[in-house]
């Protein structure tokens, strides 16, 4: 069954040549050979103020950027996230587009009487892949994978994108040999769709 997937490239930085770059495109190759439609959001090529309180987020419209990145969410089956790990966590300009994109109205409702707010993004799933250059094990045990837990239980799924999957990449300057596998891997992961 074809399925119409958004690749959001999170690295800050559009002009370098980085691994998650590489595979995001592997991904993007896999899904495109398996008849899945492809839309791709490169942050770092999109011009977007950061919000600098709560009136602009909750009434504030969106830029151009904004407004068509939205759209390709909304009409999306899943999205393919890729980002690098920076202090721990997503790079600054990144979050600022989460911010932006996934405001009330568009990713949650409100609802009367202290409920829990509507997830206006059921149906989708996701893939998350960040890449680091300490070694995986170590993000995932000493410091519990703060970052990526973040984004899944308190921005995806408070949305309502589950299920959420995820590849924590490590060691991304290692050998070769580790590098194709896991471009390998994305490619698998863009055929089927996960």
């Amino acid at each position: 069954m074809s399925r119409k997937i958004v690749i959001i490239q999170g690295h800050p930085d559009p002009a370098a040549r980085h691994f998650g770059r590489a595979l995001a495109d592997a991904y993007a190759h896999g899904a495109a050979k398996a008849g899945h439609a492809i839309t791709t959001i490169a942050v770092g090529e999109l011009d977007f103020p950061l919000l600098r309180g709560r009136e602009a987020w909750e009434a504030g419209a969106g830029s151009p950027a904004i407004t068509a990145a939205q759209a390709a969410i909304r009409d999306a089956d899943h999205l393919a996230i890729f980002y690098p790990l920076w202090l721990g966590c997503m790079p600054a300009l990144f979050k600022g587009f989460l911010e932006q994109v996934l405001r009330p109205g568009f990713a949650f409702g409100s609802t009367a009487g202290g409920k829990l707010p509507k997830k206006m993004l059921t149906g989708k799933s996701a893939r998350v892949v960040v890449t680091m250059g300490m070694p995986a094990f170590v993000y995932r045990l000493y410091y519990r994978a703060h970052g990526i837990k973040l984004l899944e239980r308190n921005i995806l799924k408070f949305c309502g994108i589950r299920p959420v999957r995820k590849s924590i990449v490590g060691a991304v300057e290692g050998r070769e040999a580790r590098r194709r596998h896991w471009l390998g891997r994305m490619a698998e992961y863009g055929r089927a769709a996960i």
